[in-house]
């Protein structure tokens, strides 16, 4: 692979800013072995993508996606689109050869995630899919103190994703809230990285009982062009039916033997981003909260009699893992920060022509554990994966 690694990124919006924002970060923080240049981005209006490009500082513009796909000035495609269209872009793209940067969730379903990732291993492109909290240094050494034996056997996850933004019935029928577009509710979007910390920490999952509930089952229609960031407005009075579920809930048994819950809602009042764990095992304990998200709190049961207790360790030390390449010690980072990690992987990766993870295969393992769950729900039956 050439130096520099030409990016075309496909989509605009709020992912569309993280991932610019990570690209033009990554080399300046960090030794990348290839050079990200910003190439081309593309979406559907052209007078919001011109101003999209020039603040990010996009060389080309581009309204069709298949032309970003097809150019020869392009090495990575990087899908920053809704769920609902990421099938169809991974597909094109690893036919073409292009390396692959893909926002979660991967797909509609596994059927689809299967068919990605095949195609990916037929034509030998690096496929990435963007769970980017694995890539905070707090959840990357709650790994390390795993692999090293801290917690022992490992006997129980706990897990909530919280969010708030559509507690008003007044907020309109916005894609995420119709099965057609957005496939699923909280269960694909927010579970989505909720199943795939519990991969990456805990490991596979065997079996799944699920629960859903709906609050508010009608919304005013939705202008999808004032759309973006979780707001839009609505275009009148007419009403929409919502077709995806408002909260998800998952009881799991993990391939370990360790047992596990999931909660993932958009109901939660008060809480605008809120993904906290909660991991319990025979030697020592973990618990990690998205809003405090430099730090991480560790228990040891092997610690010395009246000294035991849960103990916060600010990730921030250059011995954890990203934090060396940012500010001294206490000097905290934030949530864009993780986006510069996962493109700074990637490019490795790239570079080495070694796998990186999460992947196209990682996705079809989440998609399937989170089918799982609406299938029990729906069955109310435990589902053996």
């Amino acid at each position: 692979m050439k130096n520099p690694l030409r990016i075309g990124l496909i989509g605009s919006k709020f992912m569309g800013r993280a991932h610019s924002n990570a690209w033009k970060k990554a080399a300046s923080f960090f030794e990348t072995p290839l050079r990200p240049v910003l190439q081309v981005a593309c979406a559907r209006h052209r007078h919001s993508l011109e101003e999209f490009a020039a603040q990010w500082g996009w060389q080309q513009t581009e309204t069709d996606w298949k032309k970003v796909v097809n150019s020869p000035d392009v090495d990575v495609v990087d899908i920053a689109l809704p769920q609902q269209l990421h099938y169809e872009v991974a597909l094109a793209a690893a036919r073409e050869g292009k390396h692959i940067f893909c926002e979660k969730p991967v797909a509609m379903n596994s059927r689809q995630a299967e068919e990605m990732l095949r195609v990916c291993e037929e034509n030998k492109v690096v496929h990435y899919l963007n769970h980017n909290y694995r890539r905070t240094p707090a959840i990357a050494f709650a790994r390390r103190l795993i692999d090293a034996g801290k917690l022992g056997r490992i006997f129980h996850w706990r897990c909530a994703y919280q969010q708030d933004w559509i507690v008003d019935p007044a907020f309109p029928l916005t894609w995420q809230l119709r099965a057609e577009t957005a496939q699923a509710g909280p269960q694909w979007d927010l579970n989505s990285h909720a199943v795939d910390l519990a991969h990456y920490l805990i490991g596979p999952i065997a079996t799944v009982s699920g629960l859903t509930a709906q609050f508010v089952a009608e919304r005013p229609l939705a202008d999808e062009s004032s759309s973006g960031n979780l707001q839009a407005d609505a275009l009148g009075d007419a009403l929409g039916k919502v077709t995806v579920e408002d909260a998800a809930l998952m009881m799991v048994q993990f391939a370990n033997g360790a047992v596990g819950s999931f909660e993932a809602t958009r109901f939660a009042t008060g809480r605008k981003n809120a993904l906290t764990f909660e991991i319990y095992g025979s030697k020592g304990s973990l618990k990690f909260d998205l809003e405090r998200m430099n730090e991480l709190e560790f228990y040891s049961a092997e610690d010395a009699d009246g000294c035991q207790g849960f103990r916060t360790i600010q990730t921030t030390e250059a011995s954890h893992p990203y934090a060396a390449h940012w500010w001294p010690p206490g000097h905290i980072i934030g949530y864009e920060h993780s986006f510069v990690h996962a493109a700074v992987d990637f490019i490795e990766a790239v570079a080495s022509g070694t796998p990186i993870e999460p992947n196209f295969a990682s996705g079809v393992q989440i998609l399937k554990v989170l089918e799982a769950g609406l299938e029990s729900a729906r069955t109310q039956k435990q589902i053996v994966l």
